[in-house]
């Protein structure tokens, strides 16, 4: 009692959610968090969303950019201005009246186009109020927030995967163990059979089925080992070592669930990032609405130029000029379209409160699914420990009376598989419990992440 009293004060300490943590595990999460593959390609996601943000903000800037150009004409429209028309006759009237002889202005013609011009300035484009570059601004931190709760669930994925599959090693490990200890239990009772027929106390028959099962055992030993090899392999490839590497095992003391399940649905609620991507889509979705709204307001830029232009390539004061507008443009019809985008959006919001619902009662159910599976595994691992003392009390007995002539092989083989099987399922459950765990804790979000 005193240990299991030691075990949940250790477990109700920050940070231990659920049960005690295992120290080696954790320097794998750790590891494999640090440089697993599609975690890093979500980190950039992450940082392209970022600077795709830093794009949007920079439209609040003004633009300013050089202009130049040089055209050299020839032909095009003629514009004819009769100066001679206009004042020919006034100057002919003047001529009577104060006897002067003004003389006679001809036409004037001229291209619209001059042979030579250039134009070069410099422009400046400032967005005084503009909806697009606002609300485009405030989308973007919202993709922003959603690549970032993207990686983060997959970071929590990722914890639970590489938990399971520590726990699965360890599984096959043990179980590779427990064959092994088995090949020798029946080599020696290979012996045995082998002595006793020897001394004619046992027939033929008994050192041929203690043959059967050296070779019997001796192939779950192959289908072991190749348990392991796999369990290993995938472990590693998690945390982006050679599939090769040894794992470290630790001992860990299944301590129970510390959490009530009401506790633990509310803590799902609230940290689970399937329910945190919905609400920052109902914020993009708000954001899309209200730029589509924002498209029956006016935009209002201010643009100022400053450049040369002449005939000649020269910049004097005399070819200087300075132009500086506001320019307005408001988009009074677009056939309905804008407002049909804007249905389009309400609905679509209408729709991520659905599913928001949908998700938490997902949710719900499946930390109630895991809490009970969690409960069921941690009673399976003390019916299987009293299956164990059992059936290695069972066997003890058998294997002395086996060595005296007193039982028969038939009793012996009988109590090994029952000691062996139920060592095994001591295994699978005490592992199966820590799979359990893991899912559990994913599913009520019990790992703080930012420690990894």
């Amino acid at each position: 009692m005193s240990r299991i009293f030691l075990i949940a004060i250790m477990c109700s300490l920050p940070g231990l959610t659920i049960y005690c943590q295992n120290p080696v595990l954790e320097k794998y999460l750790i590891e494999g968090i640090a440089s697993n593959h599609a975690l890093r390609q979500r980190q950039l996601d992450y940082n392209q969303s970022l600077a795709a943000l830093r794009e949007s903000r920079g439209m609040f800037f003004p633009e300013i950019s050089l202009n130049a150009r040089y055209t050299v004409a020839d032909g095009g429209r003629v514009i004819s201005f009769p100066v001679g028309d206009l004042l020919n006759p006034v100057y002919n009237t003047l001529n009577m009246l104060t006897s002067s002889e003004f003389p006679e202005i001809e036409n004037e013609e001229f291209k619209f186009y001059r042979p030579r011009e250039h134009e070069t300035k410099v422009t400046l484009v400032q967005p005084i109020y503009n909806s697009d570059i606002i609300y485009n601004a405030r989308i973007r931190q919202e993709y922003a927030t959603l690549a970032h709760v993207e990686m983060e669930q997959y970071k929590r994925h990722l914890i639970r995967e590489i938990k399971t599959a520590y726990y699965n090693y360890q599984k096959a490990w043990h179980l590779g163990a427990l064959v092994d200890s088995t090949l020798v239990l029946v080599e020696e009772n290979h012996r045995v059979s082998k002595t006793l027929h020897d001394n004619n106390m046992v027939t033929i028959d008994a050192v041929f089925r203690s043959e059967s099962e050296v070779s019997s055992v001796q192939l779950e030993q192959a289908h072991a080992r190749s348990h392991i090899h796999s369990a290993k392999a995938y472990f590693n490839f998690l945390i982006n070592r050679p599939l090769d590497s040894d794992i470290k095992l630790y001992h860990e003391i299944p301590a129970g669930i510390f959490i009530p399940l009401d506790a633990a649905q509310e803590e799902a609620i609230s940290n689970r990032e399937e329910l945190e991507s919905v609400k920052r889509y109902q914020v993009l979705n708000a954001q899309k609405r209200r730029m589509q709204q924002g498209h029956a307001s006016p935009d209002l830029f201010g643009t100022v130029d400053y450049g040369f232009q002449g005939e000649e390539y020269r910049f004097t004061e005399t070819d200087d000029f300075v132009l500086a507008s506001l320019v307005l443009r408001w988009r009074i019809f677009q056939g309905m379209s804008n407002r049909n985008k804007v249905r389009q959006t309400v609905i679509e919001g209408e729709k991520l409160v659905q599913v928001l619902d949908e998700i938490e009662q997902k949710i719900r159910m499946q930390v109630i699914g895991d809490y009970y599976q969690a409960l069921a595994a941690f009673q399976a691992i003390d019916a299987a420990s009293k299956q164990v003392r059992a059936a290695q009390k069972a066997f003890s007995l058998i294997d002395r009376k086996y060595r005296e002539n007193q039982s028969t092989l038939l009793e012996y083989i009988d109590a090994r598989t029952s000691y062996t099987s139920a060592e095994a399922n001591l295994i699978i459950a005490t592992n199966e419990y820590f799979i359990r765990l893991a899912a559990m804790e994913f599913s009520m979000a019990g790992i703080d992440l930012e420690k990894y």
